[in-house]
C-alpha cells in the first residue's frame, strides 16, 4: 500500500461528504442515508452527460468537428473527444490544454448537477499518450533504483497522474509513495 490512499484520505472523505450532502448525507440520528450503487452510476451518467454537454458546446464555438463518447472508469466520468482527422484536435489535445479543459468541464459539471465531480477529460487520446510517457519516466526511475539509487524522484505531478504512476511501479515490483504539498506534490519510488 502506499501513502497515496492514506494522504488522499482527507480528500477522498471530502468527496464522499460532497456526495454525501448532495445525495442525502446522514439523518440526525447519524444513520446513512446514502444512495444506493445504481443511484451512484446514474449520477456518474449525469455529470458525465453535463461535461459532454459543455464540450459539445466548446467544439462548436471552436467550429471543430468532434465524436465525444461518456463512460464510468474507476468509479469517475471519463469524456473522451476523438476525431478522424487527429490534427483537427491537435491544439485541444496538448497536456495543458486538456488539463485546463478539464477542469472547466468539472466547474460546468458542478453547476449543473450541484455535485463536485472527478471528471476526466481526454482529448484526441491524450491520456494514453500521457500514460506511456510516464510508464517512460517509471523505467528510468527503476533503472536508477537497479544502478545502486536508494530512491528516485519524479516530477511533480496531478494525483490523476500519481494514481498511474503508482499503478506501473507496482506492476513493476517497486514501491513507490507521494510526497511534497499541492503542486509540488510527487512520486519517490524504492524498492519493495
Amino acid at each position: 500500500m502506499t501513502d497515496e490512499t492514506s494522504v488522499h484520505g482527507d480528500e477522498t472523505s471530502t468527496i464522499e461528504d460532497a456526495g454525501q450532502q448532495a445525495l442525502g448525507g446522514e439523518d440526525a440520528a447519524g444513520t446513512s442515508t446514502r444512495s444506493t450503487t445504481t443511484e451512484d452510476d446514474q449520477s456518474l451518467d449525469a455529470q458525465g452527460d453535463a461535461a459532454a454537454d459543455y464540450i459539445e458546446a466548446l467544439l462548436d464555438i471552436c467550429d471543430l468537428d468532434g465524436d465525444i463518447d461518456i463512460d464510468v472508469q474507476n468509479d469517475r466520468p471519463y469524456v473522451s473527444v476523438s476525431a478522424e482527422d487527429p490534427e483537427a484536435l491537435r491544439l485541444l489535445s496538448r497536456a495543458e490544454t486538456v488539463s485546463a479543459l478539464q477542469e472547466l468541464a468539472r466547474l460546468a459539471v458542478q453547476s449543473k448537477t450541484g455535485a463536485f465531480s472527478r471528471l476526466i477529460l481526454d482529448i484526441g487520446g491524450s491520456r494514453d499518450a500521457r500514460k506511456q510517457e510516464l510508464a517512460v519516466l517509471v523505467d528510468r526511475a527503476i533503472d536508477r533504483l537497479e544502478q545502486g539509487a536508494a530512491q528516485a524522484a519524479l516530477p511533480p505531478m496531478s494525483s490523476y497522474e500519481r494514481k498511474i504512476v503508482h499503478d506501473v511501479v507496482a506492476d513493476r515490483g517497486f514501491s513507490s509513495h507521494s510526497v511534497g504539498e499541492a503542486s509540488e506534490r510527487h512520486t519517490v519510488i524504492t524498492r519493495a
